[in-house]
């Protein structure tokens, strides 16, 4: 391959990519898996034993259907998968209960989403969640894991990366460019950031106040105490 499409590739090969293959592969398993949004099966490899959902057909799709109304029985799967779903689908509860009512008591949802990050896949793409709204959907689950996808800084060199991608820039190609090298470029300038907060007034300390997206793991208990559904 030409040194010029090397250098293409490696420039917008997508910066969410590593961070959220990372996560996925660590919590690879052989339980019963239902993967939720398989499209072509990108992470088939690190669930052997899955279910590929997804509303349209796909490489390796088993099963067509909504993760609002999965159709499915009651505590089937050990593990559900749910990688860059979430953010769209109308009514994402419905979509938590749903995953809540098929995992088995003790199973577990990884979940990827978006915070800070542009429109994509439009016009299906109607939410973003902070981890604080992400803790209240899950508030029946008890959460293992809830990392920031990028520090503030990591999140503008996405959305560099992403500005290149998504949108034509006066100057044509060569200029487009620009925006993946800049992208690339800003990374190493985390060092700045020295803390955050979570209001303009600074009295409360925070982190990745502008992250691109969260990796979250769960845990449904093994006793349910109250009601079955979130709506009850």
């Amino acid at each position: 391959m030409p040194l010029s499409k090397r250098i293409g590739r490696a420039l917008s090969t997508k910066l969410t990519r590593v961070t959220l293959d990372r996560f996925v592969q660590a919590h690879a398993t052989s339980a019963r898996t239902l993967d939720i949004g398989a499209q072509n099966g990108p992470y088939g490899a690190f669930f052997p034993n899955r279910v590929a959902l997804d509303l349209r057909p796909g490489r390796g799709v088993q099963i067509l259907g909504d993760a609002q109304a999965l159709g499915l029985m009651d505590e089937t799967f050990d593990a559900v998968l749910c990688t860059e779903v979430l953010e769209h689908l109308p009514e994402p509860q419905r979509a938590i209960d749903e995953i809540y009512r098929v995992l088995k008591p003790g199973g577990t949802v990884l979940l990827t989403t978006r915070f800070l990050f542009p429109i994509h896949d439009a016009p299906h793409d109607y939410f973003r969640f902070t981890k604080y709204g992400l803790r209240h959907l899950l508030r029946r689950f008890e959460v293992l894991e809830l990392n920031e996808e990028a520090d503030s800084v990591g999140t503008l060199a996405i959305l560099l990366q992403r500005l290149g991608m998504q949108a034509d820039t006066v100057g044509g190609r060569p200029f487009r460019a620009g925006w993946l090298i800049a992208a690339r470029l800003a990374r190493p300038f985390r060092f700045l950031i020295a803390r955050e907060y979570g209001d303009s007034r600074r009295l409360t300390p925070e982190t990745g106040i502008m992250t691109s997206g969260y990796h979250l793991a769960a845990k449904k208990p093994l006793a349910v105490i109250g009601p079955t559904s979130a709506k009850e």
